[in-house]
Parts: structure tokens; sequence; C-alpha cells
């Protein structure tokens, strides 16, 4: 029997429940490109429910009543989408500017290392929620929330003049559904490994690791209703077989401004991932890998970790900066920042060795002159 089908002469005649269950099925990207198609869609795809079924497929870790609670009162899961897809660019790291770059006092007054003190007082660690997710070949294997920053109670703490660091394995909320181990197997998708030997030589679990995993993590600061995400979704670099044989380290970030709080004007966020072989195909068990380290922390130029008072300051700028939803512009801005880094620390070199060379001639004349005088 054949069947006919009635034509539809415009987006107007389809009924507003037709539309609805159009766009709920659609990612943010094609969601956001099909609000622009007729005034039926634009008008539907305002719906906070739409947009916080994307967030909830695309970061797991607002699945949260919390979380939910948390996005909607800083502007809702439109915005936060709007916010936290696009990733930090910061195109002020040009390799004019490091030609000048300015060195660090030898002697700080509190104010001038501290900057603004009321600046800082309006800045506090329980103003800050992280949202983590981290997949592998498209599928969630960790979703983590951590509630302000952890050690940071007082003022006067040692947080604000140490090293920055949030090590989230071992702080984020006993609560999280997935609070155990994380690990990854061969029936995620992995790679059978007979031995760490075979593996040292063609490098297979590393690939797969490099090109499989994605990072996102979205900062919120409760106070001034903003968010970010300082991740770079995919790893910018890493190192395999550090520290020990079995470990395997992804670096993800981002370059974050630092204008008026540092001397260096820019910092990387580095993002540590840190997974380790449990298990190989040679131990009678199929390959299996455990997440040991996943951390937070950010570097200057000189790769100096800023410390706490510092960090928090940045953070709170970082989420109010440019964005792009151009990966590859990301990607271009992480890598000027390395080579931009890479050519500091060979000219650093390249002044020590000139210092050092002066100082043997100047010892080499000292020494001449003084049996010089004593002939």
């Amino acid at each position: 029997m054949a069947v006919s089908f009635a034509p539809v002469e415009s987006m107007a005649s389809l009924s507003s429940d037709l539309c609805y269950d159009i766009l709920r099925r659609l990612d943010g990207q094609t969601l956001a490109s099909a609000a622009c198609a007729c005034a039926s869609f634009c008008s539907i795809s305002k719906e906070e429910k739409l947009w916080e079924n994307v967030c909830s497929s695309m970061w797991p870790s607002t699945n949260r009543e919390d979380v939910k609670s948390l996005i909607s009162s800083i502007g809702g899961f439109r915005k936060f989408y709007a916010d936290c897809f696009p990733l930090i660019v910061n195109k002020e790291v040009t390799e004019n500017q490091w030609n000048n770059y300015p060195e660090y006092p030898e002697e700080w007054t509190e104010a001038e290392y501290y900057g603004d003190t009321d600046e800082f007082e309006s800045v506090l660690p329980s103003d800050f929620v992280s949202l983590v997710d981290i997949s592998y070949k498209d599928k969630i294997i960790c979703s983590k929330v951590l509630w302000g920053i952890p050690n940071a109670n007082g003022f006067d703490g040692w947080f604000y003049n140490c090293p920055f660091r949030i090590d989230l394995l071992n702080y984020a909320d006993r609560d999280d559904e997935n609070d155990g181990e994380v690990k990854l197997s061969v029936s995620d998708g992995l790679p059978r490994i007979a031995s760490m030997e075979r593996e040292r030589k063609d490098g297979k679990l590393w690939r797969e690791l490099r090109d499989g995993l994605r990072l996102s993590w979205i900062v919120v600061n409760r106070k001034i209703n903003q968010a970010a995400n300082l991740a770079s979704w995919s790893p910018l670099g890493g190192q395999r077989h550090w520290p020990t044989d079995k470990d395997f380290v992804l670096r993800f970030g981002s370059v974050l401004p630092a204008k008026d709080i540092l001397p260096c004007q820019v910092v990387e966020c580095i993002l540590s991932m840190k997974f380790r072989v449990t298990h190989t195909e040679g131990d009678g068990v199929q390959t299996t890998l455990k997440l040991t380290e996943l951390s937070m922390q950010l570097e200057d130029m000189e790769g100096a970790h800023v410390n706490g008072r510092n960090s928090l300051l940045i953070l709170k700028e970082a989420l109010s900066c440019r964005r792009s939803k151009n990966y590859s512009e990301v990607l271009e801005s992480c890598h000027l920042y390395s080579k931009v880094q890479s050519e500091l620390k060979e000219e650093k070199i390249r002044n020590e060795s000139r210092l050092d060379r002066l100082c043997i001639l100047s010892g080499i004349a000292a020494f001449i002159m003084f049996w010089y005088c004593i002939l």
C-alpha cells in the first residue's frame, strides 16, 4: 500500500511540540545553528530544559541537583553552555612582548607583590567550584565536583603564600556517584598490551591514550556569576613511562591573562592527568589502567609556580577573558606560549653562559695580575 505524505509549506506550519521534539535531539552547536533557521526554532531554542539536556550530555557533572541549582543561579544552562563550550584563547602572547620581558625585582614590598589587598579580599577560595569530566573515546569515565579550594581556610593561611595546586582525586566531593577508582580496560577500547617492554618499543597504548582522552575542567565563580572551561579538551603534551615505567602523564591546559597581577602578564594553567598500568596481558588478565592523579597548577613564563593569593586573582580574571569555538586557534595560542617560553629559557641560558665566561676570564685575569705583582 502506497503511503502519501502531506507537504510542509513552511517551518511555521509545524506544531511547537514537534519542533521541540526535533530540537531536543540536537547537540549544542547544532541547536544554536537551528535557532537561526526560523522564528519557531528561535523561540523554542530558548527553553532552559533543552540546554540543560545539552549540558547534561556533554558534562555529566552538571547532572547533580546542587550543580543544577548553581547553574540556575548564575544565569541558566543556556548561558553556561555559551560560557563553557568555547575554550580560552590568549592572543596577548606575542614574540615582541617578550623581547622586553620584565624581570622580577630583587626585593618587592608586600604591596607590590600582592597587589591591591582590597581587591584580593573580594576573591575567596569558597567562591570557586570545579566541574570536571573525563571521557575516553566519547565515553565518560569520570565526573567530579569540587566546592571551594581545599586547605585554603583562613586569610593568613599557608595557602596564600605557597604554590597553588589542586589534587582533585584527593578532595573531590565524597558524594560523587563514581567516587571509587577510575579505571580503563580493554572493554573501554584500550589495546591489548603483552608487556611494558613491548609498549616501550611500539608506544601503541600511549598513542591510544593521547588520541582518545578528553578533559573538561570548568571553573565557576559563584560571586560574580561567571564560568569558563580551563582545559584544552585534548592533550597538549605529556610523558610516557614517567616517573616510573608504568606511568603515563598527559598535560592539558590553557594560557590565562595575568595583567596587573604578575610581571609576566600571562601564565599557563597546567592540568595534569596520570594513568598507571596495573595489569597487562602477560599477567593473565586484560590490560588495565588506573587514574592516579588529576591536578591543576599555575606557572609563570619562567616555570615558577604561582602562589595561592595570585592564583585566585588570575582565575577570577580568566572567567571573563576571550574565548573561541575554533579549536585550531586555541592550539595556536598554547603553542605560541610554549614557543616563547622556550625562547625565554634559551636566552636565559645564553646569558648565564656569558656570565660564567666573564667570571672565568675575570678569575684568570686576577690570577695573572696576582703573579705579575709578586714576580
